[in-house]
């Protein structure tokens, strides 16, 4: 009986160091709560009252009508564009730095530059691309000097092609971060034994390296299409609010037009729940699939 009653105490401090380890996520979970999930369960209910406080599915029913259709689809579209350039330029940027024989101090000095310039957006960023690009933008009047001045040909940085530049200053380090980890764990022995096997560089990219790097590819540039899908400020301070998209509409519901319909703004806010969401649920299976290589 007393060899029976000896585990009883260790399963007891065992128990209890388990509760001490889960009071340290209280702060955690307090935070997401107050933070996330009340504000987000006020919008979702939100979405569907009326006016008078009563349940109604107008509001949904008015995404699919003007201007709020062609919202989603030059928000979607914006996203697109980004993510998949910012993808590819930024996987090929990353792997120049990060390959054998590259020196250390360049990966390093890259790293160091895409973690600032991944959080340099809003109306900082928004001025940056004004004076460089705007009318009388730095960039601009160099090449008016040239003789090529490109507002004769049609181009403005105060247009969905100037937001999409200007989202891939932050979109493209952003990616070169996400994608660096997954870089590092391509390892040099397996070009070696492609190598050794009479496999040629596009045999190796084709067999070996795309079909590995491929699970981080595609869950960082989901990544990188919700990062500019939710993005705001940048588009709203770059374009002054002319350029309808999701977020932008949103704000006008916010700052301005409130009276006429205020859940509209949460209905819109729910419609980028739903795009948001099914990009997420593409990027979780994915991300499970390249931790593997990862490891």
């Amino acid at each position: 009986m007393e060899t029976g009653n000896l585990p009883r105490p260790a399963d007891a401090g065992r128990g209890r160091r388990l509760s001490l380890v889960w009071l340290g996520t209280v702060p955690f979970f307090a935070y997401a709560l107050i933070f996330l999930f009340l504000p987000s369960g006020q919008v979702l209910v939100g979405a569907f009252r009326d006016v008078e406080g009563g349940f109604t599915l107008d509001n949904l029913r008015t995404l699919f009508d003007e201007p709020y259709r062609t919202a989603f689809r030059q928000s979607i579209e914006i996203s697109l564009v980004t993510a998949l350039v910012g993808g590819l330029l930024g996987f090929l940027i990353a792997y120049s730095a990060i390959r054998e024989g590259t020196p250390r101090i360049l990966r390093s000095a890259l790293i160091t530059f895409s973690a600032v310039a991944a959080n340099f957006g809003g109306i900082p960023l928004a001025f940056a691309f004004i004076a460089t690009l705007g009318t009388i933008g730095v960039v601009t009047q160099f090449m008016a000097d040239l003789g090529f001045d490109p507002y004769d040909h049609g181009f403005t940085v105060f247009s969905l092609t100037g937001v999409e530049l200007a989202y891939l200053y932050f979109q493209l380090p952003l990616m070169i971060i996400v994608i660096s980890p997954a870089i590092d764990g391509l390892r040099s022995e397996w070009r070696e034994a492609a190598a050794s096997l009479g496999a040629s560089s596009f045999q190796f990219w084709r067999h070996v390296g795309v079909p590995i790097l491929m699970p981080s590819l595609l869950s960082a540039v989901i990544l990188l299409f919700g990062n500019s899908f939710a993005a705001y400020a940048t588009a709203y301070g770059l374009t002054a609010g002319f350029v309808n998209l999701v977020p932008i509409q949103i704000g006008f519901y916010l700052s301005g037009d409130v009276l006429s319909n205020p859940h509209l703004g949460q209905a819109l806010a729910v419609g980028m729940f739903v795009v948001l969401a099914v990009m997420m649920l593409i990027y979780i299976p994915l991300q499970r699939r390249s931790s593997r290589w990862a490891r």
